[in-house]
């Protein structure tokens, strides 16, 4: 998990643990006793004081298996570390905005396994390292069916009209904490939120696109493929999840 620290609140952190404790009963590990979302807020708070990272960070939790055959009782247990980085005040929506394209070497797969957060994310790093070589600020994976899942490092949402949109879950896509933010407690009454399946096409076609993660939560996007996008609506959601997150 990656978790954002912002003005002394741990943000959506419900939906950071539940995600994780889902992960890892998913992945079959046998958790310690001790090892429940109290004991980690209490070790993120003692870090986080240690480490002098003042009103806003970033914290990584991350759970791996212990040492051990892949048969043996030792490789279904669990070891964690914890890691805390201070970042910088939040930044406002409006600038250059992000320039993305299609990652073309691989799909992801649509399985159970897919909507966790783990550390078998190969495919996530490629696009990341195609979008660094080729000048792009994040690139958009497609699943094994070539339909839209996800960006490098977010989720990705299209505005067209008063419809908000989302891949759902089926298409491959992690199942990000702001993703699911926006779909559960977002409120504008002006926009309906859907998730379905999403073609290239339709990002061409939107009228907006943003993109949502933990860390930096609302980032719009300005071209796609040569097309370019404006963000009135953009500056909306931004404004609206700013007033709210906390």
């Amino acid at each position: 998990e990656t978790i954002r620290f912002q003005e002394g609140k741990l943000i959506n952190l419900n939906f950071h643990f539940e995600r994780f404790f889902y992960g890892l009963d998913i992945l079959q590990f046998v958790l310690p006793d001790f090892f429940s979302p109290s004991f980690i807020v209490e070790k993120i708070g003692e870090l986080l004081k240690k480490n002098k990272n003042g009103k806003y960070a970033k914290i990584r939790l991350m759970a791996f298996r212990d040492e051990g055959p892949i048969f043996g009782s030792a490789h279904t247990s669990l070891s964690y570390i914890i890691e805390t980085e201070s970042l910088d005040a939040p930044k406002v929506l409006i600038g250059d905005g992000l320039v993305i394209d299609v990652f073309p070497e691989a799909r992801k797969s649509c399985d159970r396994f897919s909507n966790i957060k783990s550390n078998n994310y190969l495919p996530s790093v490629m696009a990341g390292l195609y979008a660094q070589k080729h000048q792009l600020d994040d690139a958009v994976l497609l699943n094994t069916e070539g339909r839209v899942s996800e960006t490098a490092i977010a989720n990705l949402f299209i505005i067209t009209g008063t419809i908000i949109s989302t891949p759902a879950l089926s298409e491959g896509c992690v199942a990000g904490t702001m993703r699911r933010w926006m779909l559960e407690k977002f409120s504008l009454k002006k926009y309906a939120i859907i998730e379905k399946n999403m073609a290239v096409e339709d990002i061409m076609n939107a009228d907006e696109v943003f993109l949502t993660n933990a860390i930096q939560q609302i980032r719009w996007v300005k071209s796609f493929r040569g097309k370019h996008f404006g963000n009135k609506n953009a500056i909306s959601v931004y404004n609206h999840i700013s007033e709210n997150i906390l």
